[in-house]
């Protein structure tokens, strides 16, 4: 650049002065060329001294991965043949695409468990509440109650009464069907209203007329005819079972 400066003063004491300007925006382009070309020169050092740098490193880490590789293979090396690395590698080659499928599912996996993530957070949150509101109504008190039950019972009763139990399954389903209906229920709950009321504590003396006075009254008549009934109800169906 001195140069340039040094000829450009030249020209001008030799009397070449009528073209001063045009010169000046010449040596201004010259000058931001070369500029240019020194910054363009500067990066490439910086790159090339970088790419130096990788390849020291490169080379330094690479040395230490080919001595761990030494040090590892030398504990399986009597478990291990070329070939077998060798078949291995053409095993993965002929998978690639089945290998491929299985990367692809398992970022489909991935996927649905970041969709899914706050989704189940909600539902293990409902379900939380659900299992305290069932607490709070009892479930699992009863539960544990039911279960003691359940042990007394098995405990209780031997194999060959729950395996009779078992045979008789469809009578006792069929006793029970009949027993809850509407018109059994309102009688036994009848029965059972009028046992409480009673009086099983008897001071008086209990006479033949007694008995006949309280036979004549109109509800113990209606009592003792829906009894005889239900007797011979009975009698018949037991009749019937018998003739089969």
């Amino acid at each position: 650049m001195n140069c340039l400066l040094n000829l450009k003063c030249q020209w001008q004491e030799r009397g070449y002065s009528m073209q001063n300007e045009d010169l000046n925006k010449k040596f201004e382009e010259i000058n931001k060329k070369l500029d240019y070309l020194i910054e363009e020169i500067e990066l490439q050092k910086k790159h090339r001294r970088e790419i130096d740098d990788f390849k020291e490193d490169l080379m330094r880490v690479s040395r230490e991965v080919f001595d761990t590789a030494v040090v590892e293979l030398e504990e399986v090396h009597d478990h291990i043949q070329t070939g077998d690395i060798y078949y291995l590698f053409k095993k993965l080659l002929r998978n690639v695409n089945n290998i491929t499928k299985i990367f692809e599912q398992i970022e489909n996996i991935r996927d649905f468990i970041q969709d899914f993530g706050p989704v189940s957070k909600e539902l293990f949150k409902d379900f939380m509440n659900k299992m305290d509101e069932f607490d709070r109504k009892g479930y699992f008190e009863f539960y544990r109650e039911f279960k003691d039950i359940t042990d007394k019972i098995i405990t209780s009763f031997p194999v060959n009464e729950l395996r009779s139990l078992g045979n008789n399954i469809e009578q006792i389903i069929y006793t029970l069907k009949n027993i809850t209906q509407p018109e059994v229920l309102t009688a036994v709950n009848n029965f059972i209203n009028a046992y409480k009321d009673v009086n099983f504590e008897i001071k008086d003396k209990i006479t033949l007329r007694k008995l006949i006075k309280e036979i004549n009254q109109p509800e113990v008549k209606k009592g003792l005819y829906i009894t005889l009934q239900i007797l011979k109800n009975i009698s018949n169906i037991k009749n019937n079972n018998l003739s089969k």
